[in-house]
């Protein structure tokens, strides 16, 4: 197509957006082979085992693909980016001393520097499953991160079993309305004796308190479910829902953990984080890639051809002023649109590269 744009501002209503091109890598959400084939539900060549996960098993939380869709979209289609990032030795070791140690990881830098590309390479290489992830928001609680008791949904099924059955009510089990988050299922016993990776991601804009309320389950890797813990001499173990979706039994109402879970927090450094948090993890600060690291982020999302056509607009972004913020996903979406505008005019393509590489930091 020689005009690249589907929406032209025309106002004359046409059928366009059935001509848009396949998404960039990072914002796939389907499972796509290496040579950019779409896998169907049972994979590329129709089986069901993931390549990524415990002993190739396929991940069995939300569908057989959402674990090579995670990986795909975090570490490039082209599966070459663990293998060719390079990782500086201060990150490598401070992955093995919070490996070794059974701390949390708190990795601090500027948007766009692989935070949280750094859980799904430990995931992928260590063959430990899908990431768990626990997005924070100013609102987020202890709570959120362990289980949710969904006591409302429960009331209203008692109700209406009571309005159809018209007799003796049926209890209906609690487990069934008991989910365990990120954290909670990360926390669980592990069968193959493995821990899980868990990303709490975004933890600086989390609510002043959070941090300290994470203390004793970080120290302890227990905790208890009050609702089960009631009923413990009427229902000494109960099954509950994890974040994988899969069913799991809490025995005593308490969850504890037998390998505790590799954890990354990650933090912009918008702000300080009491103490105590800090003495119980590594601390880690991730500087932006360098130039072989930012080739191998290239290659793996967009190809090695795309080092060569963008090479002007990855040296500019190599060269950008000293504390001038420039995400990498910046410089991954401005090479793939002025690929996409190839056949467009030099100011075109220069006014999209300008568009989407604008500081993070600069003042509108």
């Amino acid at each position: 197509m020689s005009d690249w744009r589907i929406y032209r501002g025309a106002g004359l209503p046409h059928d366009g957006a059935r001509q848009l091109p396949d998404p960039p890598p990072w914002r796939e959400f389907t499972a796509r082979s290496p040579d950019g084939a779409t896998d169907g539900p049972d994979g590329p060549d129709g089986a069901t085992d993931g390549p990524d996960g415990p002993d190739g098993a396929a991940d069995d939380g939300e569908g057989p693909d959402s674990e090579e869709v995670d990986n795909a979209r975090r570490l490039g289609v082209k599966r070459r980016l663990v293998e060719s990032f390079h990782p500086r030795p201060e990150e490598v070791e401070a992955v093995n001393a919070a490996l070794q140690l059974r701390r949390p990881l708190l990795v601090t830098g500027n948007p766009g520097t692989g935070k949280s590309t750094l859980a799904h390479a430990v995931a992928h290489e260590l063959r430990l499953g899908r990431v768990l992830r626990w997005p924070i928001v100013s609102r987020t609680t202890l709570q959120d991160g362990l289980y949710h008791y969904d006591a409302i949904g429960r009331l209203q099924d008692v109700q209406l079993d009571r309005a159809v059955s018209g007799d003796g009510v049926r209890q209906p089990p609690i487990g069934s309305y008991i989910r365990l988050g990120p954290l909670g299922t990360a926390l669980l016993p592990s069968a193959d004796g493995l821990p899980r990776v868990l990303l709490i991601d975004e933890f600086d804009k989390s609510d002043i308190d959070l941090p300290n309320d994470l203390l004793n389950v970080l120290e302890e890797g227990e905790f208890t479910i009050r609702e089960l813990e009631r009923r413990v001499e009427r229902e000494p173990a109960t099954d509950v829902l994890t974040d994988d979706g899969t069913p799991v039994t809490v025995t005593g109402g308490r969850v504890r953990c037998t390998a505790f879970p590799f954890i990354i927090l990650t933090s912009n450094g918008e702000r300080d984080f009491p103490a105590a948090l800090l003495r119980r993890c590594i601390q880690l600060d991730l500087k932006p890639p360098g130039e072989k690291q930012l080739a191998a982020m290239v290659a793996a999302h967009l190809g090695e051809e795309a080092l060569e056509e963008g090479a002007e607009l990855i040296q500019r972004f190599l060269q950008r002023e000293p504390g001038e913020v420039v995400a990498t996903d910046q410089l991954l979406n401005a090479l793939y649109v002025t690929q996409r505008a190839a056949a467009a005019e030099q100011v075109t393509r220069n006014r999209l590269a300008e568009m989407l590489l604008r500081p993070l930091d600069r003042p509108r």
